[in-house]
């Protein structure tokens, strides 16, 4: 496994969880449904712990996680750039647009967020000594809340859609009744959505 890229990753990792904080919070701002607007506000406290977390691995493995890279800039430009659309559709839109707005922006920065940890889970397994260690234990902790975070805020962007499109719309989603973690119970809620109607 080639180090410098290991920690470009972790670089990115890290600027994700410190966007995607802003993120939460701007959409925080848009969210119309209580139901969707706790969830984001639980989604941001577990963030700001994913953040916590990749802190210490960085403490671990020496690095500063004050250091500069061209792919964190990348990171960085791209989650201000969600918060930006989440303002201006508040600004210039109907409150249930800029919601849908939000949850788009969400779907994108967890993405991000939840390919950052499949790729520290695999990393983990092919380190060594107290680097596997840490990277370990800190996917461990967050692996499941970053599926969450992912696959119930799809299923709510979904869903709004739906309903922005007139059409019958399951609020909340499958993916929060049922409990989604996974890519695979992701598509079987949404299948399922025709029966929850």
């Amino acid at each position: 496994m080639k180090t410098e890229q290991l920690h470009e990753l972790l670089y990115q990792a890290l600027e994700t969880e410190m966007g995607g904080q802003q993120i939460y919070q701007a959409a925080i701002q848009c969210a119309t449904n209580d139901e969707l607007r706790e969830e984001w506000q639980k989604y941001l406290e577990e963030t700001q712990n994913h953040e916590r977390i990749l802190r210490d691995v960085f403490e671990t493995m020496g690095l500063d996680a004050s250091k500069e890279t061209p792919g964190r800039k990348v990171v960085r430009h791209k989650g201000e750039s969600l918060v930006k659309a989440m303002e201006m559709a508040r600004k210039e839109g109907p409150p249930e647009a800029a919601e849908l707005v939000a949850a788009e922006s969400v779907v994108e920065a967890e993405t991000k967020d939840h390919q950052n940890w499949k790729l520290i889970g695999a990393a983990a397994q092919e380190a060594n000594g107290k680097v596997a260690t840490a990277l370990s234990e800190a996917h461990g902790q967050v692996e499941d809340e970053e599926d969450e975070h992912l696959y119930h805020t799809m299923g709510w962007a979904r869903e709004l859609w739906m309903q922005s499109l007139g059409m019958p719309a399951v609020i909340p989603p499958p993916e929060e009744e049922k409990d989604v973690a996974t890519a695979i119970g992701q598509a079987r809620a949404e299948k399922a959505r025709g029966d929850m109607l």
